[in-house]
């Protein structure tokens, strides 16, 4: 019996909202980005202005051993752990946030593609399935490619 390809989910990432926390005054919808780089999932916490909905990244990683795993860990950080976190991410802010998220999400379906790929050469993968999910990767990053003229050039909106 073959191994399968993997589901979308498992490649992808996904969102974990944690909870609202209120940094000088201003709210922030906390949320926790999983993805899988291969060895462990890894979160990342956005924090999203209430008044703006800019989204700030926190650089920090929250690691777990599965999705839930590191969710469980974020959500039992403290306020003043994730107003700290807050913090850092709005001091290390960019300017080009909607390109810079394109562009992750460019790096982490390269990423799929080439696990993909690997899992096939090494014959870990169905070769039907692995040749699907490499199809269904290309036309995602195809895809991306397409909105990166949109944001290119593009400020996120000032303080």
């Amino acid at each position: 019996m073959s191994p399968s390809v993997p589901s979308p989910t498992s490649a992808a990432s996904s969102d974990h909202q944690i909870r609202p926390i209120s940094v000088d005054g201003q709210k922030f919808f906390v949320s926790l980005r999983v993805g899988y780089d291969g060895v462990e999932h890894i979160g990342r916490l956005l924090f999203t202005e209430a008044s703006t909905e800019i989204v700030y990244q926190d650089h920090g990683g929250v690691p777990g051993i599965n999705v839930m795993d590191a969710v469980r860990k974020a959500k039992e950080f403290t306020e003043t752990q994730l107003e700290q976190r807050c913090y850092r991410a709005l001091s290390e802010k960019r300017r080009f946030g909607r390109l810079r998220r394109a562009t992750d999400q460019m790096i982490s379906k390269i990423r799929h593609l080439n696990r993909v790929a690997v899992g096939l050469e090494k014959g870990l993968l169905d070769p039907q399935g692995g040749q699907l999910e490499l199809d269904q990767a290309q036309n995602d990053l195809m895809e991306i490619v397409k909105t990166l003229r949109l944001h290119a050039g593009v400020e996120d909106e000032p303080d």
